[in-house]
């Protein structure tokens, strides 16, 4: 096996935000003497800030900037199936559904268009070739280990991209930034949602798709014990915020969209012992031929935990917990680790008690 860095080639396309990440990356290319052009994706009005930065970022290094304006892409590919998520209960994260749909997608196709050989981003993640297969892995400081969220790329998107930072810790790359000088060096790390700068998805969805009808709450006995404001307000798991007063801890146990209801159980009860996933992706191979042992994540900073996966027919996957998982929630991903390495993952629709 191999790295699929140093590569042969001259002109190198940087995913530039304007952040510390991005911008040392450009730092990096141009030191070891890359032709470096830099592209920030205009997806909403909230990424006009994001524009600004990449532009003064781009004329501090000296660099061409791209903007590439997608705004119908970003809404068609992301914001509406994640709203549409949201409003039958589920919980899914905007970035794995971004990554291979928009931001690798647009980034490789200006890259091939342009005749750049390779992409660039600071994802935390890295890449190796193993007999003519792109292999996805864990970055080396395992805090900022971005791997989980880029399951879901293409072979072809793992092949034209470069991860510079796949070794370095945040304070490492802060520290070149701050020796090159970078105005970012300091800049604070984004933690909302990109296109929603307050962070209250819940309105964000309402205003723009309808607000969604009250419900009820039905107890852990089965009955009726209160309304809810409206699936999209909830998620699986949940045990503050509800406004139940049952006398004794309770969590939200699942939700039905068809019948506009939330179900409640009580602490104690919010282990799953598998789940079943939906429109699985792999990466060192095309689909497992039998089921297999690897590690599982079921959120983005969960701990990983042993498990089987089963393949089942139309790209969906039994997933047997070693240790049953708490409040593994319909939407989000179960991704699955052997080592460094990413293996695949898959949508959760189910759990299994």
């Amino acid at each position: 096996m191999r790295s699929t860095w140093p590569v042969k080639c001259k002109k190198i396309l940087v995913a530039l935000s304007g952040g510390v990440d991005s911008s040392v990356c450009v730092h990096l290319m141009k030191e070891q003497g890359y032709d470096v052009t830099g592209l920030v994706l205009h997806l909403s009005a909230a990424h006009e800030s994001t524009v600004q930065a990449a532009q003064e970022a781009a004329q501090a290094m000296e660099i061409p900037l791209i903007v590439a304006r997608e705004e119908e892409w970003f809404q068609r590919e992301v914001v509406i199936p994640w709203a549409e998520s949201y409003r039958r209960g589920q919980t899914p994260n905007p970035c794995i559904l971004c990554n291979p749909s928009t931001k690798f997608s647009l980034l490789c196709r200006e890259a091939k268009a342009l005749g750049f050989d390779t992409v660039v981003t600071g994802h935390y993640a890295g890449i190796e070739e193993r007999e003519g297969r792109y292999l996805l892995k864990k970055a080396k400081f395992l805090p900022r280990d971005q791997s989980y969220m880029l399951y879901r790329l293409s072979q072809e998107q793992l092949s034209m991209l470069h991860l510079p930072l796949a070794g370095m810790s945040k304070d490492e790359v802060r520290a070149i930034a701050a020796q090159a000088g970078l105005p970012c060096a300091c800049a604070p790390d984004s933690q909302e949602i990109c296109f929603i700068p307050d962070n209250d998805y819940p309105s964000y969805i309402e205003e723009r798709f309808g607000k969604m009808p009250e419900g009820e709450f039905v107890s852990p006995e089965g009955t009726v014990c209160g309304t809810h404001k409206g699936l999209l307000h909830y998620t699986v798991g949940q045990r503050k915020g509800l406004g139940i007063a049952l006398g004794r801890p309770v969590f939200i146990k699942s939700m039905d969209p068809q019948t506009n209801r939330i179900y409640l159980g009580d602490a104690g009860e919010e282990f799953a012992s598998g789940v079943l996933l939906r429109d699985c992706r792999w990466i060192p191979f095309e689909e497992p031929a039998q089921p297999m042992r690897s590690g599982a994540k079921i959120r983005s900073m969960a701990k990983e935990a042993a498990a089987q996966i089963i393949p089942l027919p139309g790209g969906a996957a039994r997933v047997l917990f070693d240790t049953p998982q708490r409040a593994p929630a319909p939407g989000q991903s179960c991704v699955f680790y052997d080592g460094d390495y990413v293996l695949g993952g898959g949508y959760i629709e189910s759990q299994i008690l």
